[in-house]
């Protein structure tokens, strides 16, 4: 059984004991979360497909902890203008333990 769920713009493929990182959520780790637009639904050779998404179809996790990424380095670099710019960038995410597909 797996589904396909679109939550912080982004679409992800789950099955039930999976853990993912998305986009930071609100919530602290322990609480419960659930994402209503479930694109798509398989579940034993039976395939159900949203037009854009299923109704009463609901995917349930659990927060297991908020953190922030590997720091992203972005360079800037004008050879002629001999500029020479970098920057960090860590995004936050919010890692989810998938209990159950309804």
């Amino acid at each position: 059984m797996f589904a396909v769920i679109k939550t912080g713009g982004k679409q992800y493929l789950v099955s039930p004991d999976q853990k993912i990182k998305i986009e930071k959520l609100e919530g602290e780790a322990g609480e419960k979360v659930s994402f209503d637009q479930v694109l798509l639904l398989a579940d034993e050779g039976k395939v159900q497909i949203g037009k854009p998404d299923i109704s009463g179809a609901k995917v349930e996790g659990e927060i297991i902890k908020q953190a922030r990424d590997r720091k992203k380095i972005i360079f800037t670099y004008h050879s002629k203008a001999r500029v020479r710019k970098t920057k960090g960038h860590r995004q936050f995410f919010t890692e989810v333990k998938i209990t159950g597909i309804k």
